[in-house]
């Protein structure tokens, strides 16, 4: 009987446990925490958007790094296998708005629970609190030197699947120990960087602390390129900018400087140019003996209208009567072109997800083994590439780690 290593019980690892002892593999797996996927308890704040109801072709235009790299994997488990996966082992589940996918109960503990049952059923070893420390090729398979509780282990396996997730959330267990080993043995680790990470900006935006924008559009530039533009949700906070559109945002701004990058938002976004002028010309009739900073509580939260109006420039001590075409235009494009400078992600800890990785160049897109490596896959978030948020990043770990557990069980 084959006998395959994982290292990491996140739910890349948890698959290819499940996927390669189902085939008949004699599976260990190796956990430095107490239990299971600790990462997967926290995602979707407790809830766990487990996946994205969508085709193969949509995860992939989802996608931000490497794309292609993903074809064949995420159609060999697409996001109906996940969702038949946890349905049929007693987990029901609903579609949200933006086809993001959730356990019914909105607790992320059951996507576990249904995960670890799964591997006890197929007879999976896991040994926690044991943290693997070094992997080598030895004539007689795959060593692994790991540290436990009551001291230093050796296991050799026929096959090993580092499946040890990134460098974000490192009290989860992900601080680069995969990375470390996959470099020890030549594989090539792209940069890593924070990615679905907050913005800290140049921006003094603490007064705004704690204030949530509903339906707005967050655009970002390169230049005077579009990368992406899209409608949602936004959070200010003490360091800058953060929530779902911000967070998607920092995914498309990976490929250059962060300082050639700039933020725009639309808080009007429902309202074209000559509707929009209406609505503030009727605003400045309603209140025209007021100044202006007291005249725009229509149509903006109280504490954003001072951001508002020093971005347009016009004195916001001048009586909203008396205020020119011209300055009312100004004010116009500042609330529908607000000005955000982005001045550094939030540190990678914080981070979502790591951008970079394993090179995938490195990697056989069909089985996940390291090309140069016989015997050696990569699964998961240890892997350079990284999508959007929706539950497209999970269904990565899914589609990898049942590639990586199907072929070290065949191969």
């Amino acid at each position: 009987m084959k006998h395959i290593l994982i290292i990491g019980a996140g739910p890349a690892g948890m698959l290819a446990a499940i996927t390669a002892a189902e085939r008949g593999a004699e599976v260990t797996v190796l956990e430095r925490n107490p239990y299971a996927g600790k990462k997967l308890g926290i995602t979707g704040k407790g809830r766990c958007n487990v996946t994205n109801n969508s085709s193969p072709r949509e995860v992939i235009e989802s996608v931000t790094t490497n794309p292609k790299f993903l074809y064949g994997a995420l159609n060999r488990f697409t996001p109906a296998d996940t969702m038949a996966f946890f349905e049929n082992a007693g987990v029901p589940l609903k579609t949200e708005r933006g086809k993001r996918v959730f356990p019914v109960s909105d607790k992320a503990a059951d996507i576990r629970g249904a995960m670890v049952g799964r591997m006890k059923a197929a007879g999976v070893k896991v040994l926690y609190e044991e943290r693997a420390a070094s992997l080598e090729k030895t004539e007689d398979g795959w060593l692994v030197r790991s540290a436990a509780k009551n001291g230093e282990r050796t296991h050799i396996a026929d096959a090993v699947i580092l499946a040890t997730g990134g460098v974000s959330y490192p009290l989860t267990g992900s601080d680069g120990d995969g990375h470390r080993m996959l470099s020890s043995l030549g594989v090539r680790v792209t940069e890593l960087k924070p990615s679905l990470v907050p913005i800290e900006t140049k921006e003094d935006f603490a007064p705004l602390s704690g204030l949530t924008l509903k339906n707005v559009v967050l655009t970002v530039w390169r230049g005077e390129e579009t990368v992406t533009s899209e409608m949602g949700e936004m959070l200010f906070a003490h360091f800058g900018v953060t929530g779902p559109l911000v967070l998607s945002a920092s995914a498309n701004m990976q490929k250059a400087r962060l300082e050639e990058y700039r933020l725009t938002l639309n808080l009007k976004p429902a309202l074209g140019a000559e509707e929009l002028d209406r609505r503030v010309q009727s605003d400045f009739a309603k209140y025209a003996a007021r100044d202006l900073i007291n005249s725009l509580g229509d149509l903006l939260p109280k504490a954003m209208i001072p951001y508002v109006i020093a971005q347009s420039g016009v004195d916001p001590r001048k009586k909203t009567g008396s205020v020119t075409k011209e300055e009312r235009l100004a004010l116009e494009d500042a609330l529908t072109s607000f000005r955000i400078t982005p001045r550094s992600f939030r540190p990678i800890a914080e981070a979502i997800i790591t951008a970079g990785g394993a090179d995938v160049r490195e990697i056989d897109p069909k089985t996940m083994e390291v090309k140069a490596l016989p015997g050696l896959y990569v699964a998961g978030e240890l892997l350079d590439v990284n999508a959007y948020t929706g539950g497209f990043n999970l269904q990565i770990a899914f589609s990898t780690g049942y590639a990586a557990g199907y072929s070290a069980a065949e191969e």
